[in-house]
């Protein structure tokens, strides 16, 4: 049965979190769970390659502009969002990815939920960055809001999960995480493995090599079938072949999927080794749960 005891929720600005603050309060009145707001500025050396020698004094004033205006922020009352929900705030100066690591670690969060985007250059650096460390180096879940900043907003519910599953050793886990959201949200779950191209180069440009893509697809078949009865799933499933975001974003649009839940494992890239992972983060359209 899932748990879901503590939410962790790094807020960078009030106007780009607010939106994963209504996704985690969907997930806390769910799961009656508490949700730690979380705030991180960056040490001044963030900000000294912006300034000439001698300027230093402005980026003291900056950073200690930046740290009250984050203390601000969070005594501010909480967003009506949040209303009847444990909510505990924190305020720490330091690397961002690391302290967020840091701190679900030390109060033992069940998820980390991240906005991904925000407005101007600097903040959408710092967020990639920031969010691929967190990715890399967290022990628990990490949710991350649709990347694209034109994606339009979304009623927050989840009543279908699309599952995107490699079919190597961290897949079981991958899919027995989706089927045990699904079963906690009343929602319906969809695998959907992609394997590689099955296309080959000849004489008049790209040809499906029909023999070769038979091969394939039945194996992913019968992965699939094993993945499973070894999970005791009975999920629908879809298998393409090809570019693994491209597939993802489509499967996603014909099911009307909420959310995508990928697999991954700290320290490795996501979807096993090939890499694919803040990629497919990055170009979602819908939220991502890395698990």
């Amino acid at each position: 049965m899932l748990s879901i005891q503590r939410i962790l929720v790094p807020v960078v600005l009030t106007e780009t979190s607010l939106q994963v603050m209504r996704q985690a309060a969907w997930w806390a009145r769910r799961f009656g769970a508490e949700i730690i707001l979380l705030h991180v500025v960056p040490p001044l050396s963030y900000l000294s390659g912006a300034f000439e020698r001698g300027d230093e004094i402005t980026a003291r004033d900056l950073h200690a502009q930046a740290v009250q205006r984050a203390q601000q922020d969070l005594d501010q009352p909480v967003p009506p969002e949040l209303d009847g929900i444990v909510v505990t705030r924190e305020l720490l100066r330091g690397d961002p990815a690391h302290e967020i690591v840091k701190t679900a670690c030390d109060r033992n969060a069940s998820l980390i939920m991240m906005s991904t985007h925000g407005h101007g250059v600097l903040y959408r650096l710092l967020l990639e960055s920031d969010t691929a460390t967190v990715l890399r180096e967290s022990h628990c879940p990490v949710w991350t809001g649709a990347h694209l900043e034109d994606v339009p907003a979304r009623d927050v519910a989840i009543r279908t999960i699309l599952c995107a599953v490699d079919l190597t050793a961290h897949s079981n886990h991958t899919a027995s995480f989706a089927a045990s959201l699904g079963a906690a949200g009343n929602a319906a779950v969809t695998l959907v493995h992609i394997t590689t191209g099955v296309e080959i180069w000849g004489p008049g440009g790209l040809h499906v090599d029909i023999e070769w893509k038979d091969i394939i697809v039945n194996n992913a078949v019968k992965g699939m079938a094993d993945l499973q009865r070894q999970v005791g799933t009975h999920a629908e499933v879809i298998i393409e072949s090809g570019n693994v975001t491209k597939l993802l974003n489509q499967a996603a649009e014909r099911i009307k999927a909420d959310v995508l839940v990928i697999g991954r494992s700290p320290g490795r890239h996501h979807l096993g080794d090939n890499g694919e992972g803040y990629g497919i983060i990055r170009d979602s359209c819908i939220p991502v749960l890395s698990v």
